[in-house]
Order: structure tokens, then sequence, then C-alpha cells
């Protein structure tokens, strides 16, 4: 019966001792990485949701041209925005013309209360904070454009919130300012 109560005792010992640890621990932060006309975006794995192949896209009306318009995506429907246009990457297509290629759609996580989803040309993997060094940021970003990240290779990737890009008032603005 000692035996048995020394066992536990010294399971309940081992256990509380890796909870001590794992607290102590910083957590991995990790980014989905993804392109829009060349430059390198870094989304945070928990703010993004799922990854959509391009998907048809129901236009709207006096939306501004870098709001693609609506895609049913697994059931609901989420406003697409090509990032590159929105972010001044590119120039957006006046006419409602596809500018670029189709790319890849990323939703926001469903937890943001977002129907949203983003755009981008290419995804290009997972990217973790212990394969990256901070790189000096320009002044005069968005809230929303976090700081600038470089890989082994040099290549500079800005992180960008989406908590904050789809509380923005730029981002929420999607109706086209009338002619005066």
């Amino acid at each position: 019966m000692t035996d048995a109560r020394d066992a536990l005792e010294g399971l309940q010992a081992r256990l509380d001792e890796r909870i001590q640890q794992a607290g102590t621990r910083q957590p991995r932060r990790s980014w989905l990485a993804a392109e829009c006309a060349g430059a390198g975006l870094l989304f945070p794995l928990e703010q993004a949701g799922e990854i959509f192949p391009a998907a048809e896209i129901l236009r709207l009306p006096h939306a501004r041209p870098w709001f693609c318009g609506v895609a049913n995506l697994r059931g609901g429907l989420h406003g697409v925005v090509d990032l590159a246009a929105f972010l001044g990457l590119v120039p957006a297509a006046a006419d409602g013309a596809p500018a670029r290629d189709a790319g890849r759609l990323i939703a926001v996580n469903p937890a943001l209360r977002a129907l949203c989803a983003l755009r981008v040309d290419r995804l290009a993997g997972l990217r973790h904070r212990d394969e990256m060094s901070e790189a000096a940021a320009a002044g005069g970003r968005p809230g929303f454009a976090r700081g600038v990240w470089r890989d082994a290779e040099g290549r500079p990737w800005q992180e960008i919130d989406l908590a904050e890009l789809t509380a923005s008032e730029s981002f929420l603005s999607i109706a086209q300012d009338e002619p005066a």
C-alpha cells in the first residue's frame, strides 16, 4: 500500500514540475506566410482561418476596386479583399475584372468575427519565430502592419495583424466614394 502511495506522490511531483516548466516557456510564435505582388506577408497562425483555392466571386456594385465581392466558402458568404490592391502594392481593377491570376483565399479565423477572406498570390508555407530575425521597420505604417522580420536568406516579411486589419476603418469602408 505504501509503494502505491509513494508511486502516486512521485507521479504528482513530476507532473507539478512539468506544469511549472511549461508555464515558464515562451509559446512558439508561428505565422502563415503568403506573397502579394512579390511582397512577403506573415499572418499570425492563430488569426488565420481556412485556405481556399480561388472561388467564384460575385462582384458587388459601388464597392471599392480592391473589394472583389463575396464568395461562398463552405456554405458561408465571405467578403473577399484583394490584399495586394488594398495595401497599394498593385493597382486595383476598376472594372471588376481580376487584375491578376486567381491566387488563393485565406479566410480570417472565425473567432475574429469577420466573415472575410484575403486574396493572395501564393502561399509560402509556415514561418516560426526561431527561424526569423526582427528587422528595422519604417515609420508611418498602419496599425495592422506589425513588425518586419527577415528569414535566413535575408528576405523581409511584413507581419499583418488580422484582428487589427479587419477592425480598421479603411478595411471596413468598402463602399465606393460617390463622385462630387
